[in-house]
């Protein structure tokens, strides 16, 4: 049978996601947490002051970031900001986060996300259309002007007018200053953990298939 390099291509394209997904799930994780008996003395005190407001031991960005522990300390803050005083509220939040995990095809990130989401009110079909790289219909007003706002600055590295003006009616200055710094944030826990090749927790499948 004739077949045509097109359709060979074509072929490699649609496959391209699952092989990719599947190496992920054989990656190595390259910075597994910390044992104790490893940690220094600020490695320690870093660990134990996550441990007093978190209840557990540093995990996913925490854990790798904890070989910087000055760095994770000033990180972890920066997350507590957004728990206790934020500008936006957590459903935007959340969105925010979930736009930023799947421009990076973070999976930790999304699986620790995504019951957030859907618990501050972000519809199931919405977050759905973000992991399959669609822009969602029928979102709130608020919610469809913060995707357009972290989506251009995400994939365009810069914002229109016409998005920022409505961004800035909508949220305020503040407002924009804490949009667009979450997003780099989380583009940061993104980067480490997927450099660090972290896993999601035991049990977990990784939801998201990398892009071609």
């Amino acid at each position: 049978m004739w077949i045509s390099q097109r359709m060979i291509r074509i072929g490699q394209l649609a496959v391209l996601p699952m092989l990719l997904s599947c190496a992920d799930l054989r990656a190595q994780d390259r910075l597994p947490p910390l044992s104790p008996d490893k940690m220094t003395a600020e490695q320690k005190k870093a660990a134990a002051d996550f441990m007093a407001v978190r209840k557990t031991a540093p995990t996913g960005p925490f854990s790798v970031m904890l070989r910087v522990p000055e760095l994770m300390d000033l990180t972890f803050k920066w997350r507590l900001y957004l728990t206790t005083k934020p500008t936006l509220d957590t459903r935007l939040i959340e969105l925010g986060i979930m736009v930023t995990a799947r421009h990076w095809t973070q999976q930790y990130e999304w699986n620790a996300h995504y019951p957030a989401a859907i618990k501050a009110g972000v519809k199931a079909d919405t977050i759905t259309a973000i992991a399959e790289g669609r822009r969602p219909a029928q979102m709130p007003e608020d919610e469809a002007i913060l995707y357009d706002l972290l989506t251009e600055l995400l994939h365009n590295k810069r914002v229109s007018d016409p998005t920022y003006a409505r961004a800035l009616a909508k949220f305020g200055e503040p407002g924009i200053v804490e949009a667009t710094s979450l997003a780099g944030y989380y583009a940061m826990l993104a980067m480490v953990m997927n450099t660090a090749r972290t896993p999601v927790p035991a049990g977990a499948t990784p939801a998201l298939t990398a892009f071609p």
